[in-house]
């Protein structure tokens, strides 16, 4: 049976969550991505809550979390944050992180921070933020498979998204490589699972935009200065000094931490 719940945490945010397992055994916790929520984890949370206490936040912006509007909200420094808040709420380590897409961006930066705050890290289609650099700096192919990322970051992107019933948020899942997204084809996309999608869109999508539009990582842009040159010592080619954001850092977090 799935859970719900809010974890509020001291830094005055909400995280609306789901759980499965029993209280007080080793926690699993599962980090959603983009366009998704929580809820796209309940059949592992189900699965292993035999052994473990499983549990998906909606990270911020999502669902029934607290979506502040300003982009500065979503700096990764402050989702990581979220995390490190949530995990000592639960008793300060888990198990493991298991992430997904933007969760496992965030995963990538918290295992490197608090490395004492989980004990294994699952990343599933997220890479690690030094290779993302330099594949969206000098990898046309990667350029182009991440275009959607400036697309996402435009003023109007959460009302462009919204037109025609989220027309553009089910294509999204197709050009991802998924097969069958739109409502009539999809084997996959039963009528519950639609309306499960459209509820977590409808509650707003300012808060997911947000998170592209606070990152430095995302491909150039013809006729616009490269965001990833000269801003950071890893695009720069310099050698490395730590990130001003947390002495475990090393260049290859800076772009993440944007201090």
């Amino acid at each position: 049976m799935i859970e719900t719940f809010s974890a509020d945490l001291p830094q005055g945010i909400t995280l609306s969550c789901r759980a499965a397992g029993p209280p007080g055994a080793p926690v699993l916790l599962f980090l959603h991505g983009f366009p998704e929520a929580a809820f796209v984890w309940d059949d592992l949370l189900l699965h292993f809550a035999g052994r473990y206490r499983c549990i998906a936040p909606n990270l911020r912006g999502y669902e029934r979390s607290s979506a502040p509007a300003e982009v500065e909200a979503y700096r990764v420094k402050h989702l990581v944050a979220d995390l490190l808040a949530l995990v000592d709420g639960l008793g300060g380590a888990v198990v493991a992180v298991v992430a997904h897409d933007w969760g496992g961006a965030l995963a990538w930066c918290f295992a490197a921070q608090h490395p004492r705050a989980l004990k294994r890290l699952v990343i599933v289609n997220a890479p690690h933020p030094a290779t993302l650099l330099r594949e969206l700096r000098d990898n046309p192919a990667q350029q182009a498979s991440s275009a959607y990322m400036n697309f996402l970051c435009r003023p109007d992107a959460e009302a462009l998204l919204a037109e025609d019933d989220f027309a553009r948020l089910w294509r999204f899942f197709a050009d991802l490589g998924a097969s069958g997204v739109t409502p009539t084809d999809a084997d996959w996309l039963t009528p519950a699972l639609r309306e499960r999608y459209l509820s977590v869109w409808r509650a707003g999508l300012r808060g997911p935009c947000n998170y592209y539009r606070a990152s430095p990582l995302r491909p150039p842009v013809a006729g616009v200065d490269n965001p990833l040159a000269g801003s950071c010592s890893v695009a720069s080619g310099l050698s490395t000094p730590t990130c001003p954001c947390h002495p475990a850092c090393s260049t290859a977090w800076r772009p993440m931490c944007r201090n």
